[in-house]
């Protein structure tokens, strides 16, 4: 549903409208890793590369309406379609459940978003995402399932290649809907293997691939406002097929300590939800070989830092 060429294709059409996020080479963890630097994105995330991809599209096709664009999110997609809807001039309609974290609330408020809150689960503001963009002619900017938007998400891949010489084995991604990991695994496909991490409260992929199919999961815990999808992306599954995408699941009280982890050894600032990929490797549910060159996209930042210094 998406090949490699989509994936050029976006990084060909974004650039100069995101961020070419910094890699920092670390010792602190065990074992040698890169971390793809990626909450320092515009938006405080990866997310607004799939937007622009999305939006810019859409404006290419000449079908980008003066309804402005709407989004169903957690909170982090929510900000990407609103920095590249204000950076187009557009207006941008976000759905998030009533319990999404307040710092991102805020964020797209400052943004210029139209903010509406409903229900308490992403599926809620999804549904009424689907229903504005049905009533009003806005374009509908999916969180995690559009090729436009997966293939945005992709161009860290291609980032990752070009800033280590294509020199790692291994890239571990965070996976709530799946876009992120539908993405990179296409844009890395036959380069290097891709480890999707989920909490074991969010367990969407790992479902999916144990069952053969799709399915709604409950979701919860610490990482369910950016990794609560109850449902993994068709386009996700069908990467993770096709290019043999392996899950791993970690708990919460590891989420948080790799979340404090990351702010202890680098000062990172990550949400519960990146710190995740981290996890993997500080509980050993991912255990790289000796020789094995190791990634970590650290995707996310939109968090309260306030407890990061106390424990």
């Amino acid at each position: 549903m998406i090949e490699k060429s989509d994936v050029r294709a976006a990084a060909a059409r974004i650039a100069g409208h995101v961020r070419r996020t910094p890699l920092l080479e670390s010792d602190a963890f065990g074992v040698p890793v890169w971390l793809k630097l990626e909450q320092t994105q515009h938006g405080g995330s990866f997310k607004a590369r799939g937007a622009f991809n999305r939006l810019l599209t859409a404006a290419e096709q000449g079908v980008l309406p003066a309804t402005g664009v709407v989004t169903a999110s957690g909170g982090n997609a929510g900000l990407g379609v609103a920095h590249a809807a204000a950076t187009l001039g557009v207006p941008a309609r976000v759905f998030l459940p009533r319990n999404a974290p307040a710092v991102k609330v805020e964020k797209l408020r400052a943004l210029g978003a139209d903010v509406r809150p409903v229900g308490e689960k992403y599926a809620d503001a999804q549904e009424a995402a689907l229903k504005d963009a049905a009533d009003t002619g806005a374009l509908l900017c999916h969180a995690y399932d559009q090729p436009e938007v997966c293939a945005g998400q992709g161009t860290i891949g291609l980032e990752l290649l070009e800033q280590t010489g294509g020199a790692f084995d291994t890239a571990l991604i965070v996976v709530g809907g799946g876009g992120l990991m539908a993405g990179i695994a296409t844009a890395l496909d036959g380069e290097a293997r891709v480890v999707a991490v989920e909490p074991e409260r969010c367990p969407t992929l790992h479902t999916a691939l144990d069952q053969g199919e799709r399915a709604t999961v409950a979701v919860s815990g610490v990482a369910s406002d950016s990794l609560g999808a109850s449902r993994i992306g068709e386009i996700a599954f069908d990467v993770a097929r096709r290019t043999g995408v392996r899950s791993v699941l970690v708990p919460d009280e590891a989420i948080v300590e790799a979340r404090r982890t990351l702010w202890e050894r680098h000062r990172l600032v990550a949400e519960h939800g990146t710190a995740a990929a981290l996890a993997a490797l500080l509980t050993g549910a991912y255990t790289p070989a000796p020789d094995e060159r190791t990634a970590i996209v650290v995707c996310g930042a939109n968090t309260d830092p306030s407890d990061l210094v106390t424990r």
